[in-house]
């Protein structure tokens, strides 16, 4: 949690998922400006254990959580590489950037995986604090090239 930005209320309140859904996501939906999912286990499709986010925002283009207990087992790879395709396959768009902590060190990971690159790097606010920030950018051409060599 110490890497969510301050933008999520912290502590989290006890309606926090159900005000976020109906004041902020399902808005931005509807007006075509984020995309949202929810990460499940195949077998056990009941079970919430993470979300990822794709937003029509300058500098800020993918998000996601994943339950401690969940984390390491590839779940946010996996989502990762379903909705990049979706980014830049069926939204056309050219570049996706998205900002990470520097101390973020699986989230970093991933963005070395799908062989993003950083392009910037500041300080941002996070519930823990003010940290080092490292924006990462991927191109759609470099996307379908890293698809086309297998992953």
């Amino acid at each position: 949690m110490r890497f969510l930005t301050t933008e999520v209320p912290w502590p989290y309140p006890p309606d926090g998922a159900k005000s976020y859904l109906q004041e902020l996501a399902l808005p931005a939906m509807e007006a075509g400006k984020e995309w949202h999912w929810s990460i499940r286990e195949q077998g056990a499709p009941e079970r919430l254990i993470g979300v990822i986010s794709l937003k029509d925002k300058a500098n800020n283009n993918r998000g996601f959580w994943i339950d401690p207990a969940f984390q390491g087992r590839g779940f946010a790879t996996e989502a990762s590489v379903a909705v990049t395709d979706y980014w830049f396959e069926v939204l056309q768009r050219p570049l996706l950037r998205v900002p990470k902590a520097v101390a973020n060190l699986p989230s970093r990971q991933i963005s070395e995986r799908l062989e993003m690159r950083v392009i910037d790097s500041y300080e941002s606010d996070y519930v823990s604090g003010r940290l080092k920030t490292e924006l990462w950018e991927l191109s759609r051409e470099e996307w379908r090239a890293f698809r086309a060599s297998g992953l």
